[in-house]
């Protein structure tokens, strides 16, 4: 067998597949004044919104599926790998939060999506889809997954279409933006929080995988840490905003941290990437060294 398995990376496209979908359902028949920022109705409308997220986040995603696939692959791989990689360049110029309407740029990230998806295709026909020997800190995996999903469910349900039944969270609650408008404390559609809640899962995921090229396993650390903790920010901040804030229990919100910036926020997500990276090299650090044919 060569290089790791790609079982983890097989299941991260899974479930960002499986988002896309619900956003091409969702945005195909809820009407845009019950979504966000969005202008276009029908399939064109679906279709356009499930572009944009495979340009802000999945592209991000992709990176890291194309580090794992480039482990099991010849060093040609590279050739493929590299502009895949390159096209997470361009997020900040074709993606703007407040109209997330599809544009012709958007093309180009997306095919970097592709490039990636076929390469962990292509690793797993040479590696196989196994997935990584048990891991020391598979157990505490488990209880933040759990967490993040139990506290994700009022998005996932948006995904979907519909608010999340009961009174356990917020939902179908009519809130007044800063703009003046009205709208439902969690609105239909895709948030912020899904997309912070699912990188942290993915980066749960594919820390599992055992990395036997040292600066590619060193790369790939950094990067998933950086991943867990702006997840986790983004996850937090709108977690607060609808739930906690939107109940008029108080007034301070967390600030926003989609976008990268000298902020103090911004400071705190890079500690949070620090100290997830260590943890991260540091499980591995005693485990014995994963036998692997070299490509």
């Amino acid at each position: 067998m060569q290089g790791p398995g790609q079982g983890e990376a097989l299941t991260v496209w899974a479930m960002w597949g499986a988002m896309a979908l619900a956003v091409l359902v969702t945005y195909s028949w809820v009407d845009t004044s019950e979504l966000y920022n969005v202008s276009r109705q029908g399939l064109a409308g679906g279709l356009g919104r499930s572009v944009v997220l495979l340009n802000f986040p999945i592209v991000f995603v992709a990176v890291a599926t194309t580090l794992v696939a480039v482990a099991a692959l010849p060093r040609r791989a590279w050739l493929a790998a590299a502009p895949a990689i390159a096209c997470a360049a361009l997020v900040p110029f074709v993606v703007d939060e407040a109209d997330l309407d599809v544009r012709p740029a958007n093309a180009i990230p997306a095919l970097g999506v592709a490039i990636a998806l076929v390469l962990t295709l292509v690793a797993t026909r040479r590696a196989g889809a196994s997935f990584a020997p048990r891991r020391p800190g598979d157990r505490a995996r488990i209880v933040i997954a759990v967490l993040v999903l139990l506290l994700s469910l009022p998005w996932l349900t948006a995904a979907f279409g519909f608010h999340f039944p009961g009174d356990v969270f917020m939902g179908e609650e009519l809130r007044r933006e800063d703009d003046g408008t009205l709208l439902a404390a969690v609105h239909l559609g895709h948030h912020h929080g899904t997309d912070g809640a699912l990188l942290v899962l993915t980066g749960l995921l594919l820390s599992r995988v055992r990395i036997p090229q040292r600066r590619l396993h060193l790369v790939l650390t950094g990067y998933l840490g950086l991943m867990l903790a702006y997840g986790a920010v983004n996850m937090a901040q709108d977690f607060w905003l609808e739930q906690i804030v939107k109940r008029g229990w108080t007034d301070a919100a967390i600030p926003d941290a989609l976008l990268p910036g000298f902020r103090p926020i911004w400071a705190v997500i890079l500690a949070l990437a620090a100290l997830s990276a260590i943890v991260l090299a540091r499980e591995g650090r005693d485990e014995p060294a994963a036998s692997y044919s070299t490509p």
